[in-house]
């Protein structure tokens, strides 16, 4: 009797299986699958869409634009591979894949986020030399240098999480207590180092050349209007709808990254382990997943060149021959 009231094993055919935790109705399962297919899809369709049109209007072939592309690579890597599988196993309460991509799907998950952080941190910090040293912007910023930046970013962030999850890589199982559990933990000290590493810093420099964007792109609004007020009237409005947009932009830009990656690490704040095994993990992994779903909203929906590019692809004007050339009298 006690047997038969016992949530179901992950593997009933294995003595050593775990068993599943809170088994959902298939009704709710349903949902939960729709959802998280939803999710997924808006994650791909959306950083898809930015990687076609940087990818094939030559116009756009910028180095502002070739760090939105690395960014909407890792993104698209999320939407496509991480959320699947993060959603399978909450879904399921069981890990089903095995050991070797028990040790291969969180780092590589890491890797793709501190990579989406480090791309951040290169746009702030490439719109911070682009307003406030304009003149010397183009000599600086070139198209070869940020391809540099852009591959040491990435390889700095697979070796620095190499180094975070060096234990869970060699020994996947060693904190699994049964067969179909994969449990990551990282020591409080790592887990204070990534705070430092992966959120602190790179949101402190991202604030702070933000800041400073927003104050010099006021002032330079500013001498514009004072510069244009005597030979037209009609020049107010049109700097303070400019004041409004760095205003926005930037506000969503610093608000969505700190509500997005700030519950990630509270474990880490209040001193303790961050493991996945914790009963809000789920939670927590699912909100700083989603970033990756608002980055190409937040950083590419809102130029003129992506609505126009999104038309070129939706409408199939793309498969024209001149159509690289294309959207014209556009700027990134």
């Amino acid at each position: 009797m006690d047997g038969a009231e016992s949530p179901p094993l992950c593997f009933p055919n294995l003595n050593s299986s775990c068993r599943r935790l809170l088994p959902r109705p298939r009704s709710e399962t349903a949902v939960l699958y729709t959802l998280l297919a939803f999710i997924s899809l808006l994650t791909v369709t959306l950083n898809l869409l930015v990687i076609i049109s940087i990818s094939h209007f030559r116009q756009l072939h910028t180095p502002t634009n070739a760090l939105l592309l690395s960014l909407a690579v890792s993104d698209l890597v999320v939407g496509l591979l991480v959320m699947p599988i993060e959603g399978l196993h909450y879904v399921e309460t069981c890990w089903l894949l095995g050991r070797l991509m028990c040790a291969l799907t969180p780092y590589v998950s890491y890797c793709l986020l501190s990579a989406s952080v480090g791309n951040m941190v290169l746009i702030s910090i490439d719109r911070y030399l682009a307003i406030c040293d304009p003149l010397l912007y183009s000599a600086k910023i070139t198209l070869n240098r940020v391809k540099i930046s852009i591959c040491v970013c990435w390889a700095c962030s697979i070796i620095y999480n190499g180094c975070i999850l060096m234990g869970h890589l060699g020994q996947p199982d060693r904190f699994s207590s049964c067969h179909g559990e994969c449990v990551v933990v990282i020591s409080h000290t790592s887990g204070t180092v990534d705070l430092f590493m992966t959120f602190v810093g790179p949101c402190t420099v991202m604030v702070v050349l933000y800041m400073r964007v927003f104050v010099v792109a006021l002032s330079q609004v500013r001498v514009i209007q004072l510069q244009t007020a005597a030979t037209t009237v009609r020049a107010a409005p049109v700097a303070k709808k400019s004041e409004r947009k760095a205003a926005r932009t930037l506000g969503i830009v610093i608000a969505v990254f700190l509500m997005c990656f700030c519950p990630y690490y509270y474990p880490a704040f209040i001193g303790v382990d961050t493991s996945n095994n914790s009963s809000y993990f789920a939670v927590l992994s699912m909100i700083i997943l989603s970033n990756s779903c608002v980055n190409p909203l937040i950083y590419a929906l809102f130029y003129p060149w992506f609505r126009k590019a999104i038309r070129f692809i939706v409408t199939l004007r793309i498969l024209q021959t001149s159509s690289r050339e294309e959207p014209e009298n556009v700027t990134a």
